[in-house]
């Protein structure tokens, strides 16, 4: 009983973190609905057996293996969207201000689904989700050396695809 109350607890905490980092990589509802239940059952089936000290690193690996996996079977080439990130409009804003700001908006979605699938999630978790060095070095498996520089490499591959767009 006390595992099953405290998957709960996890569950509530991250189900919206998962679904959303999810379906930034599939575009999809559907699809993203499908791989977070079964993130969320794999997390439960380990966690049977097993404790599991970081729950946000193990959630989020297996959602990218997850991920992975789906691109594998489908063979198709994925992108992200970022467009539920993007701002309502502020009645104060005038036309020009806002259409200014939405095609500056296009231009980082469309540099960002030009990254590396890592470079992606990389700035995903830093800049939308909020994870510090700490923990995406978790998620990643790697050190938080070697994390900070591949999120330099995937700003620097960001600003230039910015610049040729």
């Amino acid at each position: 009983m006390q595992k099953r109350k405290k998957f709960s607890k996890i569950y509530d905490r991250f189900i919206e973190k998962i679904y959303r980092f999810i379906f930034l990589k599939v575009n999809s509802r559907e699809v993203a609905q499908d791989l977070t239940s079964e993130t969320f059952l794999r997390t439960w089936q380990f966690f049977q057996e097993n404790e599991v000290e970081n729950f946000s690193a193990f959630l989020y690996q297996t959602a990218r293996n997850l991920v992975i996996d789906h691109y594998r079977q489908k063979n198709k080439n994925h992108t992200t969207s970022l467009e539920n990130y993007s701002s309502l409009p502020d009645p104060k804003q005038n036309l020009e201000e806002k259409i200014f700001k939405d095609l500056e908006m296009e231009r980082v979605q469309k540099a960002i689904s030009q990254l590396k699938p890592d470079y992606q999630d990389l700035i995903v978790w830093r800049y939308l989700e909020g994870f510090s060095l700490k923990e995406i070095s978790q998620f990643l498996a790697k050190s938080e050396g070697a994390t900070r520089v591949l999120l330099h490499r995937a700003l620097k591959s960001l600003r230039e695809k910015i610049k040729e767009i």
